[in-house]
């Protein structure tokens, strides 16, 4: 997950690039690598907010609460300004649905996914809104608005000479937010080529080590195209709009499926009152800021219907309608990274034998 405190620091694009082609080369080389520096950076980012956590409640018993009074004056309710706000909130938080993607890398996912899911969202809720009272318990709000980055500033004014241990840890949970979405993405990819809903050229794996190095690198060259935008917020925007449009239709999918077919096998089998008060939920996020933001919302449906031709041209055309020249295109693209990326392709037959 990406704190908002990581989108505040002040990488430039060439660095965020860099870190992200990085990113790529290491998780095309080894899955276990990918792996091992999630597992690096997420150890690092928790224990750097349990010591800012521990500082400020030491403080907060102290009596240092002036920065608690009044705190909601002056609030902002408009519903529409309320939903842009949550679109960055709940962006620091949208790790919930990364390990729904890397499902069939799980082991034993009928248990360990809705069991890591109901452990890990409490326990990251609880540290974050404990680490944000410790910011405000230190910081004043004019100073957590005007710093770049929060944790650093907060170790600065309190930590002394420990303070340079949050800087570095920041840096890792930067690594490891990035990681996690390159991982999650390339999967949803993958999948998406392996079930016939993007080109075939996608759903490839290295021969040897197993890893959808296509899926990949096109994820790593979505993202330095992302990176063409220059205000981290209105990308977040752009980018929630589509996620909670999507995420809702998704989810009344599975309220439809389940009176439609009540029978069918669910691994995983939830009431109906949490699906029904989420799509409420993303209801809100939708149809609210269509209003409020209108123009940004407007290039986040373009983003999203851009999509369309390009699938009805390369999917759901059959192959002897295609146009000739996207016929070789495709032809072509699939046969060199085959041979570049020493990949072969992998559908829903080979993934049951595996």
């Amino acid at each position: 997950m990406i704190n908002l405190d990581i989108l505040n620091l002040s990488l430039s694009h060439r660095h965020c690039s860099d870190l992200r082609g990085l990113l790529t080369a290491v998780n095309c080389g080894n899955v276990k690598w990918g792996n091992t520096m999630q597992v690096a950076s997420t150890v690092a980012k928790v224990l750097a907010l349990i010591v800012i956590i521990i500082a400020g409640m030491v403080k907060l018993c102290q009596g240092y609460t002036t920065n608690f009074e009044n705190s909601f004056e002056d609030s902002n309710l408009n519903a529409g300004d309320v939903a842009l706000a949550l679109y960055s909130a709940l962006y620091s938080y949208s790790g919930w649905d990364t390990l729904n993607f890397v499902t069939e890398e799980l082991k034993n996912p009928e248990r360990n996914l809705p069991l890591s899911i109901a452990i890990s969202i409490p326990l990251v809720t609880v540290i974050y809104v404990l680490t944000n009272v410790a910011y405000y318990t230190v910081l004043d709000l004019n100073t957590v608005l005007d710093s770049e980055a929060v944790a650093v500033t907060f170790a600065d004014e309190i930590l002394g000479y420990a303070r340079w241990l949050i800087p570095i840890s920041v840096a890792m949970s930067c690594y490891g937010g990035l990681n996690a979405s390159l991982i999650a993405v390339s999967r949803l990819y993958f999948v998406g080529s392996r079930e016939g809903h993007l080109p075939t050229v996608l759903c490839m794996i290295h021969v040897n080590t197993c890893t959808p190095i296509p899926a990949l690198i096109f994820s790593g060259g979505m993202s330095l195209i992302y990176l063409l935008v220059e205000d981290v917020f209105q990308l977040i925007n752009y980018f929630s709009f589509n996620y909670w449009l999507f995420i809702g239709l998704s989810i009344v999918s599975q309220i439809y499926l389940r009176f439609k077919f009540p029978d069918m096998p669910r691994p995983v089998k939830l009431s109906l009152f949490f699906p029904i008060t989420f799509c409420l939920c993303t209801v809100f996020l939708v149809v609210v800021p269509l209003y409020s933001d209108t123009i940004n919302t407007m290039v986040g449906i373009a983003i999203a219907l851009s999509g369309v031709p390009a699938y009805y041209l390369c999917i759901y055309l059959p192959p002897d309608r295609q146009p000739r020249c996207l016929q070789k295109l495709l032809g072509f693209l699939t046969l060199n990274v085959q041979k570049l990326c020493l990949c072969c392709a992998v559908d829903s037959e080979d993934r049951k034998e595996m």
